[in-house]
Parts: structure tokens; sequence; C-alpha cells
């Protein structure tokens, strides 16, 4: 340790006159605060042009990739109340389209009288909703709009069965005529 002391007072001694002790002028401290400014101005312009970025990025998505669903959410409901509506939803909407890709002109009456009684269950089931966010969750209402929507499914059903039995008479002539 000794040795390494002197080894360390010889190189001060040998660097005696070469230290810079001169004190800086008075603009030295106002450049560099001037300096560290610019430099945190362009970090903020960089965090604003990323949020601008996000936002744009947003909307691009929002205005071309439209919901799949277009199915209202409701607003006031509680979780199971939206779970059962999203349930019931994704069932009528897939026999909606079993019905809309068995459409032919044997059967195109019968297909667009159900949509056209589907608009008016709709129309049911909308005012329903109104209710729900008018007065809140109760029973009666809940009651109504699970009533509707089992409605709307045996409905979609008779008329799915009803195409069914079309395309099978239309099967037994087509085999009696041949």
């Amino acid at each position: 340790m000794k040795n390494e002391n002197e080894k360390l007072d010889q190189l001060f001694e040998n660097l005696e006159n070469q230290w810079d002790v001169h004190e800086m002028d008075s603009q030295h401290t106002n450049r560099f605060s001037e300096k560290l400014a610019l430099k945190k101005r362009k970090k903020n312009f960089g965090f604003l042009y990323a949020i601008a970025a996000s936002v744009v990025v947003l909307l691009g998505i929002t205005l071309f990739y439209p919901k799949a669903d277009n199915h209202k959410e409701l607003k006031f409901a509680s979780k199971e109340t939206k779970q059962t509506d999203s349930i019931f939803t994704v069932l009528i909407e897939h026999q909606l389209d079993q019905i809309k890709a068995k459409k032919s002109p044997e059967n195109e009456k019968i297909i667009n009288d159900a949509l056209h009684q589907m608009k008016s269950l709709d129309s049911d089931y909308e005012k329903i909703m109104h209710e729900l966010e008018v007065n809140g969750e109760c029973k009666p209402i809940i009651y109504a709009m699970i009533s509707n929507l089992q409605t709307r499914i045996s409905f979609l059903q008779n008329v799915l069965q009803q195409i069914e039995e079309t395309e099978k008479l239309k099967d037994l002539k087509n085999e009696k005529t041949i």
C-alpha cells in the first residue's frame, strides 16, 4: 500500500503545473443549459409524434376494419345479460346465414317472408332494449328480452324445417318424373 501511495504522490508531482484550474466563463453555464433544454424539447416532440401516429393507426383500424358484429351492445346491462344476449345473437345470426344459403327460386317466397317477419321481431327487440336502458334491469324486461330471442330462434328453426321439406318435395317430384 505504501508503494502505491508513493506512486500516486509522484504522479501528482509530475502533473502539478498541468492542471486546468481556470474558472469557466459566465456564458458556459448558459450555453450548457440551452443545449439541455433543446434536447428535452426534441424528446417531447418525439413523444408527441408517437402519440399522433398511434391515433392515426387507431383511426385507420376503426375505419378500414369495421366490426363484424353490427349488433348493438347493451350499455346498461349486467355481465350475465350481455352474455345471454350475445349467445342468442350468435345463434340467430348462424341460423339466418343457413337460411340465406338455401335461397333458391322454389323457396324464395318463404325466405323473403321470414326475413320480413324477422324485421318485425328485431323492431320489438329494439323496443325492449330501449326499455332496458330507460328502466334498468328488471325481471319483466329481461324475460321479454329472452322471450324475444327464443321466439326468433324457434321461428328460424321452423323456417329452416319448411325449406328442407320444400326441398324434399322438389326432390320427390323430380324422382317421379324421371
